[in-house]
């Protein structure tokens, strides 16, 4: 299938693409991916510091130039093109809204140096922030508004220029929690009401996988795995994806023939297909359940202990080592050097055979 015959379904594609920073051999931070953002959905590249979430975002972008390979939006070749010809528009970290102009001046502002009239423009913008439930704000100053109401500027100011693609580099990494909460729910509400097309950078998991059609992992330039957000909690492919999602801690085990995993004391069938061996199992902290010590395969003893309201964070030392496990169990007396035993529910268990 040719680029133009995708054009209806690919919002962006790449293809083979590699970034290196400087001359000759210096080392790729972009590794020669390939991925496909659909249109009207929204992808989110994920991964810790230094893995090139960042890099390939400003490469949609056309703020970075690719050292190899190709990059498409709406199945048309942009590679070579700059950012004011690629129709995409960028929501950063900071906002950077202008601090002097008014919110509709800010908003309205990529519309009037582009050549729109000042009532277009106006309207335009009035449109965008009433989709971004900014009306009424038009004449309050950025520094008059809340970190929250600052977003919401800066993502009008990205819709009003009505773009083919719309990203978003760490956008919420300002906020405190209730808020990012918040503003995460409202940007995918927007996104799908809207039927934007979307690539998001962040580094939390629990933003990624409440906000995206597609996560894509990466470490060290490369993709490690694309798929839903189900895919990459559920079914990791590798120990790295497995320990990443979810806060997982990883156990070296072994699998017998028919997916019977033997942890230390525990055995447990695989929920996912894993070849006979060594394994790595990922167990996410809710994984655990806590129970009598009596006829107890595994046994705690607890050493730490966190209220965090609604759920209770605990630290077990165990035959497998330190165990973290998360509750919601608050009628149990948790008295540090209590002795429990511990068994695992199934899910939040991820295994992969050993690298």
């Amino acid at each position: 299938m040719n680029a133009a015959s995708k054009s209806n379904v690919t919002g962006i594609e790449f293809r083979q693409v590699s970034k290196r920073y400087g001359e000759g051999d210096a080392p790729l931070v972009v590794k020669g991916i390939d991925f496909v953002v659909p249109k009207g959905t929204l992808t989110t590249l994920l991964g810790p510091s230094g893995c090139g979430k960042t890099t390939t975002l400003r490469m949609i972008a056309g703020l970075e130039t690719v050292s190899g390979g190709h990059i498409f939006i709406d199945g048309q070749e942009v590679t070579n093109l700059g950012p004011a010809e690629r129709n995409v528009s960028m929501v950063f970290q900071s906002y950077a809204l202008f601090p002097h102009m008014s919110v509709i001046d800010n908003v309205r502002y990529g519309l009037k140096v582009s050549g729109v009239s000042i009532a277009e423009a106006t309207e335009r913008a009035h449109v965008a922030l009433e989709n971004v439930s900014l009306k009424d704000f038009d004449n309050r100053l950025p520094s008059e508004l809340s970190g929250g109401q600052q977003q919401r500027v800066a993502v009008a100011r990205a819709l009003v220029l009505e773009p083919s693609v719309l990203l978003f580099d760490e956008p919420l990494s300002n906020l405190d929690a209730r808020l990012r909460r918040s503003m995460r729910d409202e940007i995918r509400g927007l996104q799908q009401r809207l039927n934007l097309t979307v690539a998001y950078v962040t580094h939390d998991q629990s933003e990624a996988l409440a906000v995206s059609d597609q996560i894509i992992v990466m470490d060290g330039g490369t993709i490690a795995q694309a798929g839903t957000p189900e895919d990459l909690y559920e079914r990791p492919v590798s120990e790295f994806v497995a320990g990443f999602m979810g806060e997982a801690m990883l156990f070296d085990g072994v699998a017998d023939a028919q997916g019977r995993v033997t942890l230390g004391p525990l055995e447990f069938q695989s929920r996912q297909r894993v070849r006979e061996g060594a394994i790595t199992a990922a167990i996410r902290p809710e994984a655990w359940t806590v129970i009598s010590p009596e006829g107890a395969h595994l046994t705690g003893i607890l050493r730490k202990k966190a209220y965090l309201g609604s759920t209770l964070e605990l630290t077990f030392e165990t035959e497998l080592g330190s165990l973290f496990v998360v509750t919601s169990d608050h009628l149990q007396d948790w008295d540090l050097g209590v002795s429990v035993g511990l068994s695992l529910s199934g899910q939040g268990v991820s295994v992969v055979a050993r690298n």
